[in-house]
């Protein structure tokens, strides 16, 4: 585990548009910060920049709304368009309560409203927009690991972040919902305590605690700081991407 850990805002980055390239623009920021990717270092990129590069925005206008998401949507008492959309994103739906609807998203995690969002996007009363998670956020983390690897000459880990409740805490937090180039868990089990006593379960979820940190130092409002380079992490290199930090059904004791 690290001895020491630096998060260090990159502070600069231009507003995202579809089609920009989102690596270019942070390996840009990085330099323009006095910075350079060394190896080990991690990236942290807000969920929110990747699914606006790669234009994931629905427009409300343009939704067509179904039978059962007016039904939900009286439940909800949410804008049948948005619970429509809720429905598309997700494989269940799980909860159901005034304001908000818990879904099982197609790509397995658990989250309210599908991870729809409508916090710091361009959007107007004749044309609303609201903006939807990434296609597939472990491959949008590869294609900026293999594209900041290629301009920097450094084998770089990336985690894309997002705001997530929780079932037995109040508040949100950080987590990975996209990984590259590490491994998101920390197996443990079998090592030994200050005791001598073995490790039989603990295996800390590393990419999460990391992008919680992250998501400190980012803000949830104006901030404007959607990446963070995190130094001293030493997470193990790995292929594996974020699905292994989500939890097999049959041991889902919330649901």
């Amino acid at each position: 585990m690290p001895s020491s850990l630096e998060l260090i805002p990159l502070s600069g980055l231009p507003l995202v548009e579809p089609g920009d390239d989102l690596a270019h623009l942070i390996a840009t920021t990085i330099s323009a910060n006095g910075q350079s990717l060394l190896d080990g270092d991690v990236v942290v990129v807000a969920q929110k920049i990747v699914s606006k590069s790669e234009g994931r925005y629905a427009h409300l206008n343009r939704v067509i709304v179904s039978d059962r998401a007016r039904d939900l949507a009286q439940q909800a008492d949410k804008d049948p368009r948005l619970v429509q959309l809720i429905l598309d994103e997700s494989v269940d739906i799980l909860r159901v309560r005034p304001g908000v609807i818990i879904v099982e998203h197609r790509n397995g995690y658990v989250l309210a409203n599908a991870g729809i969002d409508r916090s710091n996007i361009r959007s107007g009363p004749d044309d609303p927009r609201v903006l939807l998670l990434p296609l597939d956020p472990d491959a949008s983390a590869r294609a900026i690991s293999e594209s900041l690897a290629a301009s920097e000459g450094v084998s770089t880990q990336v985690i894309i972040n997002d705001s997530l409740g929780r079932a037995w805490r109040n508040g949100t937090v950080g987590v990975a919902i996209g990984t590259a180039g590490l491994d998101p868990l920390f197996n443990q089990v079998g090592g030994i305590d200050l005791f001598g006593n073995v490790l039989e379960v603990t295996e800390p979820a590393v990419a999460d605690e990391l992008a919680a940190a992250a998501s400190l130092v980012m803000g949830q409002a104006a901030e404007a700081c959607p990446v963070v380079l995190a130094r001293g992490a030493t997470l193990a290199r790995s292929g594996a991407g974020s699905t292994a930090l989500i939890r097999d059904k049959s041991l889902d004791m919330f649901r």
